[in-house]
C-alpha cells in the first residue's frame, strides 16, 4: 500500500534525530558480523535503506572500508553524513540518496549487501531480485524481514498484519522464497524483542511526546498509529519480529 507523501513526510520528521529509524541494535550486529562466511579483508559493502546510518557507520568501523550507503530520505543521509564526521568515519560512506529498487550498479559488484528493516519498501520478494544480481561471486548478503514466529500465526496477529503488512510470511517461507531467488541462506537470527523498546520504540517515544500538541493533523494521525504499533507489539512480541537472514550468493 502506497502511503500518502504527506504522511511519510510525517513520518520522516517524527524519526527525525534518533540513531535508528526501525528496530536493530548495535552488539546484535557485531555478533552476526562475527560468524559471517569468509570476505575480502576490504569488502565492497553496501547498506541498504540505511537510514540515519547507524548500520552503515558500524560497518564502516568494523571493516574499515567504503561503504555506499542509500537511503530514499534525504534528510536521513545528511543525519548520517554529520554523525559519520563526529566519527572520523566520513572517508568510508559513500552516501547515496535514490530508489532502493532501481540501483545502477555493475552486476557483482558488492562483497557484502547490507539491508535493514528495509526490504519491505519494495516487498521482499522484489528485493531480492533487484539485489542479487549486485552480488559478487561468494558474496554475501544480510537482510532482515519481518515475519511470522509461530505457523499459523495467532488469528489477532494475522488480522492485525493483513491491514500493517500483507506481505508478511513465515521464515520457513521466506527461507523458500530466498533458496528459490538466487541465494542460499546459511544463517537465520532473530532480534530480540528487547532490541525494538531499547534502540527503538523508547527513542522515538520521546519524539512523540516532543509532538504530542502539534497543530498538524497528519502527525496526530502517525503518532496514534505509532503508539498502537507500540502496543501490539507489547502484547505479540512472541508472535512476529525481525529475522536477518543471511545468505550467499548461490
Amino acid at each position: 500500500m502506497q502511503l500518502p507523501q504527506a504522511y511519510i513526510d510525517a513520518l520522516i520528521a517524527l524519526h527525525r534525530g534518533l540513531k535508528r529509524q526501525g528496530p536493530g541494535d548495535d552488539g546484535f550486529t557485531e555478533r552476526l558480523l562475527a560468524d559471517l562466511p569468509p570476505l575480502p579483508a576490504r569488502p565492497k559493502i553496501a547498506d541498504i535503506g540505511c537510514g540515519a546510518g547507524a548500520g552503515a557507520l558500524l560497518l564502516a568501523r568494523h571493516y574499515r572500508a567504503t561503504v555506499r550507503a542509500v537511503d530514499f530520505a534525504a534528510d536521513f543521509v545528511e543525519q548520517m553524513m554529520r554523525e559519520a564526521a563526529r566519527q572520523g568515519l566520513a572517508d568510508y560512506i559513500e552516501p547515496i540518496v535514490g530508489d532502493m529498487g532501481q540501483l545502477d550498479w555493475p552486476p557483482g559488484s558488492i562483497d557484502l549487501l547490507w539491508s535493514e528493516g528495509a526490504a519491505y519498501n519494495i516487498t521482499f520478494a522484489g528485493a531480492l531480485r533487484a539485489w542479487r544480481p549486485l552480488l559478487a561471486a561468494n558474496g554475501v548478503a544480510v537482510i532482515s524481514e519481518m515475519n511470522h514466529f509461530r505457523d499459523p500465526p495467532a488469528p489477532v496477529v494475522r488480522d492485525y498484519m493483513a491491514e500493517a503488512y500483507p506481505g508478511i510470511q513465515t521464515e520457513a517461507a521466506n527461507v523458500e522464497r530466498i533458496n528459490a531467488s538466487g541465494f542460499a541462506v546459511t544463517a537465520l537470527r532473530r532480534l530480540p524483542a528487547a532490541c525494538w523498546w531499547d534502540n527503538y520504540y523508547e527513542p522515538l517515544q520521546a519524539n512523540m511526546a516532543a509532538l504530542a500538541h502539534s497543530p498538524d493533523a497528519v502527525m496526530q494521525a502517525v503518532i496514534a498509529d505509532t503508539a498502537a504499533e507500540m502496543q501490539f507489539f507489547g502484547d505479540h512480541h512472541r508472535d512476529y519480529g525481525y529475522t536477518y537472514y543471511v545468505m550467499t550468493a548461490a
